[in-house]
C-alpha cells in the first residue's frame, strides 16, 4: 500500500485538471463523479494505508516520485513522507473533504459554474495534501502557496459581486505577509543546514544549536509569521471573517480541513525548531491566548451566521496555538481533529439553513427552525455542544479540557494562560448557544423554501456522530486514562511532562470547566429565551452598545490597518502615480523621440532640400578647414 502514497494527492489534482479542461463539455453527473469521486478514492486509500500503518507500526512511509531539480547541490525531490502526524491530517483532509464534496453536489446544484467550483475544490484538497505529505519544506511551501491561491479562487467564486472580489484579494494579500516571513525563514534554514529536508533539519538542529540560540529564535519567529497568516491569528486575522463571501462548502473546507489549519501543522511539524526557541514558544501561546479571547468576544456580537462561525474558528485555532505554545503537541493536534468534525458540521448545517431560507444569513431573520428542519437542528445542536465543550458527552469537552488542564499542570504552563483559556471557554458557550437560540427557537421569520435531501443529511449525520464519539479516544486520568491518540503521535511529537502531584487536582479543574461551559449556556438561555428584557436593557445602554460596535467591528483592526497601512500606501501610490523611477526612463525616451523627429525632417523627399543640405555642409567643412 505504501507504493500508492502518491495517489492520495494525485487523484484530486487529476480531477481538477479534467474539470478545467472538459468541465464545460461534460454532464453535471460526470462532473460530480470526477469532483467528489477523486477525493473519495483518496479517502479510501488513506483509510487502507491507515489500517496497514496501525497494524505494522512502521516509523514512517516514504516515497520519492522524482527528483525536482538539482542546482549547486540543492536537489529537492517530489517526495512524500507519511508518519503519525501527517496521517491525522491526511485523514481529516480527505475524509471531511469528501463529505463536503458530497454535500456540495446539492448545495451548488443550481450554480452556473458547477464544474469550475469542483475544479477549484479539488485543487484545494490536492494542495493541502501536498502541504502535509511533503518530505521537504520547498514542496511544503508549494502546497502552502497552492492553498493560498485556491482560497483566492473560492472566496471570490461569485466574482460578479465586487465585495466578494475584495474579500478574495484581502485574504490573498494579508496571507502573503505571513508567507513572505516564512519564505525568509526557509532561506535561513537552507543557509544553516544546506537542505530543506524536514527530517534532516529535525535531526541536525539539536546538534547545531543550543536552546535559545539566536538563529533558532529568528527562524522560529519567521515560521510563526507564516503560521499566523494562514491560520488567521493575531495580528493577521482580519481576512478570515470576510472569507465568508464564498459558498458555504468553501467556508467548511477552509475552516475545517484545509487552509486555516496549515499553521498548526507547520508549528507541530517543525516542533524541534520551536523547542530550541523558548521565547518563540511563549509567543505562540500568548498569540493563541489573546486571539481566542478577541475572536470570542467578536463572535458574541455578530448577526451573520457564518461570521459567528468564522470568529469561532479563529478562537478555536487560538486554543490549538495555546496548546502548542506550552509543548502540549498531541493535545493541540487532537483539538484540531475534533474541531474539524464539529466545525465542518456547523458550517454545513449553516449552509443547509441558508439554502432553505433563500440565501439569508442574518440570524435575526431566522427562528423556529427546530420544527421545520429537525435533522439540521439536532445535528447543529450536537456540533454546538461540542464547540461549547458540553461536559462528558461531547468530543469538544475532552479535547478542550485537555488543553486547559495542561495550561496549569504542564511544565511550561501558566495560570494566566489557563485563565485566558477558561474565560474563552465561557465566552464560547455563550455565543454558541446564542446562535442556537436565535436561529432555531422563537417564531419563524422567513419561509423555508428548500428541504435538504440525503446528499446534505448524510454528511451532517456522520459528522454529528464523530462530534460526539471522537473524544473518547483520548480520556483523562480519572476517566479511564485512554491515551490512544497521544500514544499514536508519541513517536513523532514529544510528550509533555505534568508537574508532580498535580494529578489529584484534575477532577477539580474538570468540574470548573464543566461549570463554566454550562454557565455560559445558561446565560445565553436567560438573554435569548427566558428573559429577553435583559438583552433589551443592554441595547438601551449607550456604553454597552459602544462596546458592542467595537467588538462587532473585530476590535477595530480593519480600521487600524486602514489608517496605518492602507491609506498611506494609497497616498504614496497617488503621489507616485507617474512613477518617479520610470520618469527618468520616460524622459530618456522623450529625448530620443525628439532627436528622431529632428532627423526625420531631413528625409523630406524634396531634391532641392537635399542639395541645399550638401551645400551647407560643404561650406561648414571649408570654413572649419580654413580656421584650423
Amino acid at each position: 500500500m505504501a507504493d500508492l502514497l502518491w495517489l492520495i494527492p494525485a487523484l484530486p489534482f487529476a480531477g481538477a485538471l479534467l474539470l478545467v479542461l472538459f468541465g464545460n463539455r461534460i454532464s453535471r453527473g460526470l462532473v460530480t463523479a470526477i469532483g467528489a469521486g477523486s477525493v473519495g478514492i483518496s479517502a479510501a486509500i488513506t483509510l487502507l494505508l491507515g489500517i496497514e500503518y496501525l497494524s505494522s507500526q512502521p516509523a514512517y512511509y516514504h516515497q520519492e516520485v522524482w527528483n525536482w531539480f538539482n542546482v549547486a547541490g540543492f536537489n529537492p525531490s517530489i517526495a512524500f513522507h507519511l508518519d503519525a502526524l501527517s496521517m491525522v491530517f491526511i485523514f481529516v483532509i480527505t475524509f471531511v473533504g469528501f463529505l463536503i464534496h458530497v454535500y456540495s453536489t446539492e448545495y451548488m446544484a443550481e450554480d452556473a459554474d458547477y464544474s469550475r467550483f469542483f475544479a477549484c475544490m479539488n485543487l484545494f484538497v490536492g494542495s493541502m495534501l501536498v502541504l502535509v505529505m511533503a518530505d521537504n519544506l520547498l514542496l511544503l511551501y508549494l502546497g502552502w502557496e497552492g492553498v493560498g491561491l485556491c482560497s483566492y479562487l473560492l472566496i471570490g467564486f461569485w466574482y460578479k459581486e465586487p465585495a466578494n472580489g475584495y474579500a478574495a484579494r484581502k485574504a490573498f494579500i494579508i496571507t502573503r505577509v505571513g508567507d513572505t516571513a516564512m519564505a525568509i525563514g526557509l532561506f535561513m534554514l537552507f543557509q544553516a543546514f544546506g537542505t530543506l529536508h524536514i527530517q534532516t533539519i529535525s535531526t541536525e538542529a539539536v546538534q547545531l544549536w543550543d536552546t535559545g540560540a539566536q538563529m533558532a529564535v529568528i527562524i522560529a519567529f519567521l515560521l510563526l509569521g507564516g503560521a499566523v497568516g494562514k491560520s488567521g491569528q493575531l495580528p493577521l486575522q482580519t481576512w478570515l471573517p470576510d472569507a465568508m463571501a464564498g459558498p458555504t462548502p468553501v467556508s467548511a473546507l477552509i475552516h475545517a480541513a484545509t487552509m486555516v489549519t496549515a499553521g498548526v501543522y507547520l508549528i507541530a511539524r517543525m516542533h524541534v525548531i520551536f523547542e530550541l526557541a523558548p521565547v518563540a514558544m511563549m509567543a505562540v501561546a500568548a498569540i493563541g491566548a489573546v486571539t481566542l479571547l478577541i475572536a470570542g468576544f467578536a463572535a458574541l456580537t455578530q448577526y451573520d451566521l457564518k461570521r459567528v462561525l468564522a470568529y469561532s474558528t479563529i478562537s478555536q485555532i487560538g486554543y490549538m496555538f495555546l496548546a502548542l505554545g506550552v509543548g502540549a503537541w498531541s493535545a493541540g493536534v487532537f483539538h484540531f481533529m475534533i474541531h474539524a468534525f464539529f466545525k465542518a458540521l456547523l458550517f454545513l448545517c449553516a449552509g443547509a439553513i441558508i439554502l432553505a431560507l433563500h440565501h439569508e444569513q442574518d440570524m435575526r431573520k431566522m427562528g423556529g427552525l427546530r420544527t421545520s428542519m429537525p435533522v439540521v437542528f439536532w445535528t447543529f445542536l450536537i456540533g454546538a455542544a461540542s464547540l461549547a465543550a458540553f461536559p462528558l458527552v461531547s468530543a469538544g469537552f475532552y479535547s478542550k479540557d485537555q488543553i486547559l488542564w495542561l495550561q496549569l499542570a504542564g511544565e511550561n504552563g501558566s495560570v494566566w494562560l489557563y485563565a485566558a483559556g477558561l474565560l474563552g471557554a465561557f465566552v464560547t458557550s455563550i455565543y454558541t448557544f446564542r446562535m442556537v437560540f436565535i436561529t432555531f427557537y422563537g417564531k419563524a421569520k422567513t419561509h423555508v423554501g428548500h428541504q435538504p435531501t440525503m446528499a446534505i443529511k448524510v454528511p451532517l449525520i456522520i459528522l454529528a456522530v464523530l462530534s460526539l464519539v471522537g473524544g473518547f479516544i483520548e480520556l483523562p486520568h480519572n476517566f479511564g486514562h485512554v491515551v490512544l491518540f497521544s500514544d499514536f503521535l508519541s513517536p513523532i511529537l514529544p510528550t509533555i511532562s505534568v508537574v508532580p502531584g498535580f494529578d489529584q487536582y484534575e477532577w477539580m479543574l474538570q468540574l470548573l470547566a464543566a461549570v463554566v461551559s454550562l454557565s455560559g449556556i445558561y446565560i445565553a438561555y436567560l438573554f435569548y429565551i427566558s428573559k429577553p428584557e435583559l438583552l433589551a436593557s443592554i441595547h438601551r445602554s449607550s456604553t454597552a452598545m459602544a462596546v458592542h460596535r467595537f467588538w462587532h467591528s473585530g476590535w477595530g483592526f480593519d480600521k487600524l490597518y486602514d489608517i496605518l497601512l492602507v491609506r498611506p500606501y494609497v497616498f504614496l501610490a497617488n503621489v507616485n502615480k507617474r512613477d518617479v523611477i520610470d520618469g527618468f526612463y520616460t524622459g530618456l525616451a522623450r529625448v530620443t523621440e525628439g532627436f528622431h523627429m529632428m532627423l526625420s525632417e531631413t528625409q523630406s523627399g524634396v531634391l532641392r532640400n537635399y542639395v541645399a543640405g550638401v551645400v551647407v555642409g560643404a561650406i561648414m567643412i571649408l570654413t572649419i578647414s580654413i580656421f584650423l
